[in-house]
């Protein structure tokens, strides 16, 4: 049988961004109505912490789409010619369990990732926000610029990481991209004073955003830490803030920038509001007033992966973009 294979450019083609919103926000109300299987993720770390193999399956069961990303994550590669993330989203169909596609994971992520964190936006941010903090220069900081700018009528950016160099380039590159300003700042606390969106983007395991610096009425996307002994936010940041997950388990399991505050005693079980399907589907309310800060943790789902590759699928169906191998699955006969 015939799977197709997607590659990394055609992957960022076939999944622009404000439809990988739709597709998110239709993923996480799955998830809030019960219609999804996921486990938590597998994770293998390598000896030295320098990098961790994570497997991450899950099924919809609106659509009956089974998928498993495979993934590797090596912070170091960040200024290297290789992404951080790297792997493969496989897409399988649920009803006799055919392998449909292979894909690339390192774009899925970055496209998928940013996509929740717009939609996020959508949701939590003050209708009025337009002032943007980028703190991290990486593949994340680029879609989530993307992202910010479809969720919002973003009206400046400033961007900040610890190589200068780094933050000029990207500055450049973005405001050539987008034709806006984005400003170099010179601290990540320059960066955010006065910011009503702020996005956390980095590869630190330390905190990189402090609560003092925010502004009231601000929305963070907490993006860059993905596991328990790292955060990118104090807790006093975490303790002021409403705090909106992808999903309770996981970040009860996973997330440091929720973990170090509850076991430091500045946070409990119950400082989570919601998971952002349950805003979705209008469950909670999300924000509460213009002057409370809102938080969104984001780990990143297998159901979102699963989502973004369904919709791959269907526009490389209709286009005739991709490859397609024989790769096997059927029945041997004599």
């Amino acid at each position: 049988m015939k799977i197709l294979v997607v590659d990394q450019t055609t992957v960022t083609r076939l999944l622009p961004m404000d439809d990988c919103m739709a597709a998110m926000e239709e993923a996480l109300a799955v998830l809030a109505r019960g219609d999804a299987i996921l486990p938590l993720r597998q994770v293998l770390r390598l000896p030295g912490g320098r990098g961790a193999f994570a497997a991450m399956p899950a099924y919809d069961g609106s659509s009956e789409s089974i998928g498993l990303k495979a993934i590797t994550v090596f912070p170091g590669n960040h200024g290297t010619e290789l992404d951080s993330h790297q792997g493969a989203v496989l897409l399988f169909e649920g009803e006799r369990g055919r392998l449909l596609a292979v894909m690339d994971a390192s774009s899925i992520t970055a496209i998928r990732t940013a996509a929740v964190s717009g939609v996020a936006t959508r949701l939590l941010a003050r209708e009025d926000a337009g002032d943007l903090a980028i703190l991290g220069t990486g593949v994340q900081a680029r879609t989530h610029l993307e992202a910010m700018r479809i969720a919002r009528p973003v009206r400046r950016v400033r961007v900040f990481s610890r190589d200068p160099g780094r933050v000029r380039a990207f500055a450049e590159r973005a405001s050539a991209r987008h034709g806006i300003a984005v400003e170099p700042a010179a601290s990540a606390r320059q960066a955010v004073e006065g910011a009503d969106l702020v996005c956390t983007v980095t590869s630190s395991t330390e905190p990189v955003l402090l609560g003092e610096w925010l502004a009231a009425g601000a929305h963070i996307n907490a993006v860059g830490a993905s596991l328990p002994h790292c955060r990118e936010l104090d807790s006093a940041a975490v303790a002021r803030a409403r705090l909106f997950v992808d999903r309770r388990e996981s970040a009860l399991n996973e997330a440091g920038d929720v973990l170090i505050p509850r076991r430091e005693g500045a946070i409990g079980d119950d400082h989570i509001q919601a998971e952002l399907g349950e805003v979705v589907l209008r469950r909670h309310p999300g924000r509460g007033n213009a002057d409370e800060v809102t938080l969104f943790k984001s780990l990143g789902l297998a159901v979102e992966d699963v989502a973004a590759a369904r919709l791959v699928y269907r526009h490389a169906e209709r286009t005739g973009a991709g490859t397609w191998v024989e790769l096997g699955g059927a029945r041997e006969t004599s």
